[in-house]
């Protein structure tokens, strides 16, 4: 079926291979991809996208020698193929298989555990430091996307990169995406490069000319002209004047250019940025005409393409109870840093385009951003996922929270989001939020409850995260229409044992009951922070014994606030806490993963009956 991919099982198998077999090799890479990737699910526009880069790479450089970091990470499939893992595709993101991300404990290939973004200059960097400190002499790579280089931390290396010029060469893959569409003053100068391939054409001219010339007032002469030029077609070369060789833009899907530069670009010694302009969805129509839906994907059918789920979703819900929210408060306002659709932004961006703010992949700043609408009086809602949001933590401390200013933080992919693995996994934002004080924490038990806890939110006129996971219900429940201040709801009465759950996790409580044969009260713990002290000490003088439900870290989480707050009320019956234990969780479906953590149905039922026996 493969015409040269069979023939490939490592790197050095690439090496001797003709311009003509490395066509062949990027056709048949790119019906691989789509073969496995339609049965597993993963990232696919953007492993498409990326197909002659890697093999342009991989025939340059040796990489059982020179080191490559890919931002994100979420592009390195083709990298993977070409490595010897062609057989682990078949369980690529399955409990217990493949990665989606590059792993350093998954090959030698590996040289950088990535998952999150703009960090893959600094690791480079710090690689290409130790190389020069150890006498050492191989190459360094960073392959950074331009969605990856909204980030600060991407701009940081850059300054560090270039004014210590380092010897490393970074590769800027230019999609003009990330997941969403890219935005902001960086996606602009890129595009005005893209735009202005004369500008480069003269360059290469003048630059020859200049390297044929000895006499310093032709060189000066010339020099000022190719200065004037600059000035002409980009008015100010970023990356020059940084302290950084800047060559490009080429075109990522040309080989015989890739090749011919990469073989210059490997022997310069100072950091060089190479400009690669690629297509996400390369060589799948359906994916070039819609690549934000094609950028992560579950199985579905290469003739028809994914579908769209209809299913009200949190995501669905919290975008279409803030759109008619927003309808009748002119102060509302949004902020997604390059996750609209992620998010279910996309509605209200649409139709209230002003009110609207993509910053990019730049989570920090969205937060301070947030802030200070926040001090002009307006309702700012940042809308992330769980684990991005982890990159704002020191705005939220210093900029929200110790000012008490008004920021809506809707908290999605909470809890395990399953094959993207341990930089994905949400389980975190309880313990990191509940430590902050002036911090409102709250979740939802279903989707229909959205609009209730964001109109609460508004109302309380404080900082306030509602977090929630990922899909949507898990139970059906009725969904309440109010929120009471600092109060849970009991869900369900019963004796002896009260079982305390957040989120998501009552649905798992009411099926949980049915398997334990007994009558527990289970409670909604509405708010996470703060806690309901009332109902705590009534729990307490009752004599009732208590099991919390979370998903998320148990240390530092609700469970322990609930432990601590017992405490206070000189409780001394033992309290059973449920939620993921000390270790990082990792990829795999969610149902194989509740089960492998012990937080589903039978696995919690299981610790009950234990807790109770004791």
């Amino acid at each position: 079926m493969y015409k040269i991919l069979n023939h490939i099982n490592s790197p050095l198998d690439i090496k001797n291979l003709t311009l003509e077999d490395l066509t062949i090799l990027s056709e048949d890479v790119r019906t691989f991809l789509l073969e496995n990737v339609s049965k597993t699910g993963g990232h696919l526009g953007s492993n498409l996208g990326i197909v002659e880069l890697t093999l342009s790479l991989l025939k340059t450089f040796d990489f059982d020698k020179d080191k490559i970091v890919f931002d994100v990470g979420h592009q390195c499939y083709p990298y993977k193929l070409l490595t010897g893992r062609k057989d682990e595709f078949k369980n690529l993101r399955q409990y217990g298989g493949m990665s989606g991300f590059p792993k350093r404990n998954e090959s030698s290939y590996d040289f950088f555990d990535t998952g999150h973004s703009s960090n893959s200059i600094s690791a480079a960097l710090g690689m290409a430091r130790a190389r020069d400190l150890k006498g050492e002499n191989y190459e360094v790579i960073a392959v950074i996307g331009d969605g990856a280089l909204t980030g600060g931390e991407a701009f940081e290396a850059l300054n560090d990169l270039g004014f210590h010029k380092t010897k490393m060469l970074v590769i800027l893959n230019d999609n003009g995406m990330a997941i969403s569409r890219n935005v902001g003053g960086m996606s602009n100068y890129l595009t005005h490069i893209r735009i202005n391939p004369k500008y480069n054409q003269i360059r290469r001219k003048i630059k020859s000319r200049l390297n044929k010339r000895e006499s310093n007032v032709f060189t000066n002469a010339i020099r000022k002209v190719k200065d004037s030029f600059k000035e002409l077609f980009l008015n100010s070369l970023f990356f020059d004047d940084l302290g950084l060789r800047y060559i490009g833009p080429i075109d990522g899907h040309n080989l015989k250019e890739l090749n011919r530069v990469m073989r210059q670009v490997s022997n310069l010694e100072e950091p060089v940025v190479l400009h690669v302009v690629t297509e996400k969805g390369k060589g799948y129509a359906l994916a070039e005409q819609n690549p934000n839906l094609y950028h992560g994907v579950s199985k579905f059918d290469l003739k028809t393409g994914v579908l769209k789920s209809d299913k009200i979703t949190y995501s669905s819900a919290f975008g279409s109870a803030l759109v008619e929210l927003a309808k009748h408060d002119k102060k509302i306002v949004a902020i997604t840093a390059a996750m609209a659709e992620g998010t279910g932004l996309e509605t209200f961006a649409s139709k209230y385009p002003e009110r609207f703010f993509d910053v990019g992949i730049a989570e920090g700043h969205a937060v301070t951003f947030a802030a200070g609408l926040a001090t002009s009086h307006f309702k700012p809602v940042f809308a992330v996922y769980s684990t991005f949001l982890q990159r704002g933590i020191d705005q939220i401390i210093h900029d929200v929270a110790m000012q008490e200013l008004p920021v809506v933080f809707a908290i999605d992919r909470a809890g395990l989001v399953g094959n993207d693995g341990e930089t994905h996994q949400g389980v975190f934002d309880i313990s990191y939020l509940s430590m902050i004080p002036n911090m409102t924490v709250m979740a939802p038990k279903c989707p229909e409850e959205i609009n209730a806890f964001l109109t609460y939110a508004f109302f309380l006129s404080k900082p306030v995260a509602i977090r929630y996971p990922r899909g949507g219900a898990n139970y059906a429940f009725k969904p309440l229409k109010e929120i009471r201040m600092n109060r849970w709801e009991v869900l369900e009465k019963g004796r002896d044992i009260a079982i305390i759950a957040v989120g998501n996790m009552c649905g798992v409580a009411c099926k949980v009951k049915e398997e334990l044969g007994i009558e527990p009260m289970i409670i909604q713990a509405t708010f996470i922070k703060p806690l309901d002290m009332k109902l705590l000490k009534q729990l307490g003088e009752q004599n009732y014994k208590i099991v919390t439900l979370e998903d998320g870290a148990l240390i530092g989480g609700f469970g322990s606030e609930v432990r601590r707050a017992m405490d206070i009320f000189g409780y001394s019956n033992p309290i059973l806490n449920i939620g993921y234990e000390d270790h990082f969780v990792s990829h795999g479906t969610p149902d194989i993963l509740y089960e492998k953590e012990q937080v589903d149905v039978k696995g919690i039922a299981q610790k009950i009956k234990t807790f109770l026996k004791k």
